[in-house]
């Protein structure tokens, strides 16, 4: 409902069910005629189409609202409010700028000034249409959620029923006929039961396990959603009975509408990701970083291109050098491109769809990328009971039968949490000699059951009512007694049923609490069969069955002894159902489904139910559960290890959920949790909720509602907490968009469930989202390895830049070069990097918190004085080549270069003033430079064979320093190359693509460099290779301080 409907609706003083009033009035504390009144409805006409008229301009139409999201434009704008991209973006613009200058000047050749601009550009619209993609579909569960509205209603109107009205047309005050299998379309108040029941599945709006009953009786005002049994809900299902309800909410004021709301709330405050937040924090200090030294760069270059006299102690006569002031304005661009890692969002979403592909061999299907990393640093899970902890199957688990004698019992357990009949067995079982007695037990659950398992591609699946299809799973197990067993494929409750057809059924209500049917042998021979609550059946039995099939008075003795086994189950949380029968019944004995028959009209009328269900034999019970899954056990203890907190929030009652608890090892056998179990509303009335969520171990929230969800969620990111957050149901939608990672159900979670998440479980279960987190965890490592490689290789950049232009030496490095380096060169080593083995104890030590940075002061200090080793090497090789003949016993003079001064190098722009200055030509490759014309052009297009080299040794000590980020301090010697084959293939395709620049002739004019001999490889390899030499030092050093700090605890610990 619009916001303009609901003004209209407050303005209207003419309506007595204004939006206002309607949003407060308590139709389930109301009697049946209350209701009627308030709506100003009669349910035999129903509304009027002139109120109907007049409420639709007051309600609005009966559909959620549709948010407009924002335009693609803006959408496309969002994605540049980023640090790194805005700097990127600048450094493109002004390289665009510059190169589009020089070409006007007649400068570079075009196609190398364009290309670095143009692979930016490239990189940011890549980067755009990623994020656009991404934003696109964040909004999905909002429309998954429209989905689940029902299109049609049985409406009374005008005295008349119309059978297939658009349900998006239904007002406040609608008198709707519900029948089984529908899907109720609004909030409604049950007025009438048609039928004798009413059951309504509605687990996926309130978390409930198994379907609902629902009458016309009012219930307490202040009962929560699962306490108004009088109430029907929008997107639940009718799976019992019909019934005459009156609207009383539409639209946005509907629970689903309000869960709508509740998404579109928590899609406005997703916050970033641990990751994402660092990335912006180093964006910011890398923004400032660059500008002390872009500034200082200037300053040291000042006096190239302004410079002035001193006059009477003033400065005067300023000469000023728009060339020069460009060439060093191009040096800072170029410093902005090399401390930039443009490839760091490529190699990050590559290792996490990396990550992914793990993860869905695992059964956990990514659908958002980030959440990879998010998981790694998971501190809270909150998980759903049904369909997560438990296999949302209800089972059989135990099995009472009477014994020889009225007051003794058999029990039997009943192992299986599936509807699968392989799934276990039954404990101690007489197969094929099964007694009388459980011959009955089993003719009765097999015959007294609408419900059926079939097998499908997700394995058995349940029709009907879950309890039922437990008991049909039950009878397989049991198997057929010998004389019945013909070897036939045929299941047991088959066989059963062609050997009884049924010719009654006297259907289940609240007041008698049981379900029987009435069925005739092939003999002629008549049976009442009956199932309900034991105390019920009890109560209307006069004898109990022994094992030989003979009954006998069912005594006081025999009633308490049953009853205390009924009780023993209840307080293991199972729900129990008793067995009964009467042979022959009376009324019926000639009866076979004939409506013309006497007994036909007994059966018309429910009433009479229990009459006929009266002198009942008793025969036994059954404990049935929705069983926890084997692995959870294991999986809980593995989060305690691991230093995840696990609560439990469930929509389920208070003592089934903590059972399921104890029994998974969230609290233990004997263990207190008075103050650790408490219900969602309890949890909304503390005075210190935060201090309740800060309690050590687990935790569990009964009859939580979605709002109680949201809240918890809240707060726990409020405390500083990585939240992940399980759910199936409509009503986690809203809780799963709020939490850091949003977890459905694959198999058994709703559409709106998924899309509101960030990762699904395709097996349901709970100990994958475990597994996913120690791939998490796994995931970050790596990541933290080939950042901080990537990191350290762009602070050597910087520090190549930053001595060429302290020293005053020719430019070394270009932009397009640092670019290639930045984009292509590292890339594959660094995604190799993510393949780095996982750490044995990963799932061992506590999570990391949220906000610890990804370096640490020693390791910046590890990485620093790499850079500034990378700076000297590049530098210094370049100067080498200018300066020497040869080093290191290699010989350089092969080319036939002619060699400089460091004092001519450092000031090669007064070339022109030097006297008597020439240089000889040289070879590179096939290549002959010149300078008879111009020999200061020594220093500018003659510059290329030593730029090569700088190129060479950076891209050969960032392959070396590649295989330093194995491990961040264990050494290569215990930790060698070949733990990552990945990396030393990288490697290779590393060293292939920079052979390809340097050997086709093309690619070489494009990068500005030239093809080298094999004394300048043995150059480049003897200076690059000392970095791994380096870093191994500093590595020990690391090693030495993290022993030192570990008996420096030991010692502490000691003491106290």
């Amino acid at each position: 409902m619009g916001k303009g409907a609901q003004n209209h609706g407050m303005k209207d003083s003419t309506s007595q069910a204004s939006s206002t009033d309607h949003s407060v009035y308590a139709a389930w504390a109301k009697d049946v005629r209350e209701c009627e009144e308030k709506y100003q409805v009669n349910r035999e006409h129903g509304l009027s189409d002139s109120e109907v008229e007049k409420r639709l301009k007051i309600y609005g139409k009966n559909e959620l609202e549709k948010h407009e999201g924002q335009s693609i434009i803006w959408l496309i704008l969002d994605q540049f409010n980023d640090t790194l991209v805005r700097i990127l973006l600048a450094a493109a613009v002004i390289s665009f700028v510059l190169a589009w200058y020089d070409g006007d000047e007649g400068g570079e050749l075009e196609i190398t000034a364009f290309v670095e601009p143009l692979v930016i550009f490239l990189i940011l619209i890549v980067n755009a249409m990623v994020g656009v993609w991404q934003e696109n579909n964040a909004e999905k569960a909002l429309e998954a959620l429209k989905e689940i509205q029902s299109e049609q209603a049985t409406v009374i109107r005008n005295g008349r029923k119309i059978s297939s009205l658009p349900a998006k047309e239904l007002v406040p005050g609608d008198i709707v006929e519900l029948r089984v299998g529908e899907k109720i379309p609004a909030d409604m108040r049950v007025l009438q039961l048609i039928s004798s029941t009413l059951r309504v599945e509605q687990g996926s709006l309130t978390g409930e396990s198994e379907a609902v009953g629902k009458s016309a009786k009012p219930v307490p005002e202040e009962s929560d959603i699962q306490g108004k049994k009088c109430m029907v809900f929008a997107g639940t299902t009718v799976v019992n009975g019909n019934c005459v309800c009156l609207v009383t909410a539409t639209g946005m004021n509907t629970e689903i509408g309000k869960v709508h709301s509740q998404i579109h709330d928590a899609s406005q405050s997703e916050e970033d990701t641990p990751l994402k937040k660092k990335l912006n924090e180093f964006g910011e200090v890398l923004t400032m970083i660059i500008g002390c030294i872009c500034a200082l760069v200037w300053l040291i270059n000042l006096k190239y291109f302004l410079s002035w006299e001193y006059v009477d102690g003033w400065p005067t006569n300023f000469q000023f050098s728009f060339e020069k002031c460009t060439y060093y304005f191009e040096i800072a661009v170029a410093l902005a491109v090399a401390a930039i890692p443009e490839g760091l969002p490529a190699v990050i979403t590559t290792c996490l769809a990396l990550g992914t592909r793990k993860m869905a061999q695992k059964n956990a299907l990514v659908r958002k990328l980030p959440s990879v990393e998010t998981l790694g640093c998971t501190t809270v899970i909150c998980s759903d009971k049904t369909g997560t902890l438990t296999t949302n199957q209800m089972a059989v688990t135990k099995l009472v039968a009477m014994g020889n004698r009225a007051n003794a019992v058999r029990s039997f357990i009943v192992e299986g949490t599936t509807y699968n009949p392989s799934d276990g067995k039954i404990q101690d079982w007489p197969a094929g000699k099964m007694d009388a007695n459980l011959q009955t037990i089993e003719k009765i659950a097999s015959l007294a059951n609408d419900a059926g398992i079939e097998r499908s591609e997700k394995g058995y699946v349940a029709s009907g009512m879950p309890t039922e299809a437990a008991l049909k799973v039950l009878v397989e197990k049991m198997g057929l007694p010998a004389e019945l067993d013909s070897g036939s494929s045929t299941g047991c409750s088959e066989t059963w049923n062609k050997l009884e057809r049924r010719i009654a059924t006297l259907e289940f209500d609240r007041d008698r609490k049981s379900m029987g049917v009435i069925v005739s042998a092939s003999s002629g021979k008549k049976s009442l069969l009956v199932k309900g609550a034991v105390e019920n059946l009890l109560e209307r039995s006069t004898s109990v069955q022994l094992v030989d099939g003979s009954s006998v008075e069912l005594d006081q003795r025999a009633k308490e002894l049953i009853l205390d086994n009924l009780n023993e189950m209840s307080r293991g949380a199972l729900r129990v159902l008793g067995f009964a029968y009467k042979e022959n019944p009376p009324e019926f004995t000639t009866y076979n489904g004939n409506e013309d028959h006497p007994a036909h009209d007994l059966l018309l009328n429910p009433t009479n139910y229990s009459s006929i269900e009266s002198n009942l034999t008793f025969a036994g019970m059954v404990g049935l559960q929705d069983r926890p899954r084997k692995e959870v056990r294991q999986a809980i203890e593995d989060c305690r290890a691991a230093g995840i907190q696990v609560m439990v929030i469930t929509g389920d009652n208070k003592n089934t959920a903590e059972a399921i608890c104890r029994e998974i090892g969230v609290f233990g056998p004997g263990e207190d949790i008075s103050s650790k179990s408490i219900t969602g509303k309890e949890f909304m009335e503390l005075h210190d909720p935060k201090g309740h969520l800060a309690q050590k171990g687990g935790l569990l929230f009964s009859r939580a509602e979605p709002r109680h969800k949201q809240e918890i969620v809240r707060l726990l990111k409020d405390m500083g907490e990585v939240v992940a957050m399980t759910g199936d149901g409509v009503n986690d939608a809203p809780a799963l968009k709020l939490a850091d990672i949003g977890i459905a159900m694959g198999i058994a979670g709703t559409e709106v469930a998924k899309e509101a998440s960030d990762m699904v479980l395709a097996d349901d279960n709970f100990s994958t989202i475990v597994a996913a987190v120690g791939e998490g965890r796994s995931i970050y490592n790596n990541m933290k390895a080939f950042i901080r490689y990537m990191i350290s290789s762009n602070i050597g950049e910087v520090a190549c830049i930053f001595l060429t232009a302290a020293i005053g030496i020719p430019e070394g490095l270009i932009p397009v070069q640092l670019l290639w380096v930045n984009l292509v060169t590292d890339g594959p080593p660094a995604t190799a990097l993510g393949f780095n083995p996982p750490d044995k104890y990963i799932m061992k030590r506590a999570p990391r918190r949220s906000d610890d940075s990804l370096i640490n002061a020693w390791i910046l200090v590890r990485y620093l004085v790499i850079g500034f080793y990378v700076g000297i090497a590049t530098v210094g090789i370049f100067i080498i080549w200018f300066t020497r003949d040869s080093f290191c016993g290699i010989d350089l003079s092969q080319d036939g270069h002619s060699l400089v001064s460091y004092s001519q190098l450092s000031n090669w722009d007064q070339c022109y003033s030097w006297q008597n200055f020439t240089v000889s030509p040289f070879t590179a490759g096939e290549r002959v430079f010149k300078f008879d014309s111009d020999p200061c052009d020594y220093f500018r297009s003659g510059k290329i064979k030593a730029m090569t080299l700088s190129l060479s040794v950076l891209v050969a000590i960032e392959m070396f320093n590649s295989l330093n980020a194995l491990s961040e301090n264990e050494s290569l010697l215990t930790m060698p190359p070949w733990v990552n084959p990945w990396l030393l293939l990288a490697m290779s395709v590393s060293f292939g693509l920079h052979f390809l620049i340097l050997y086709i002739p093309f690619l070489a004019q494009v990068f500005g460099i030239v093809p080298l001999s094999v004394n300048e490889w043995l150059l480049v390899l003897a200076v690059a290779f000392p970095v791994i030499l380096i870093d191994e030092i500093l590595k020990l050093i690391g090693r030495w301080n993290d022993g030192a700090q570990e008996i420096s605890k030991s010692s502490k610990h000691k003491a106290e």
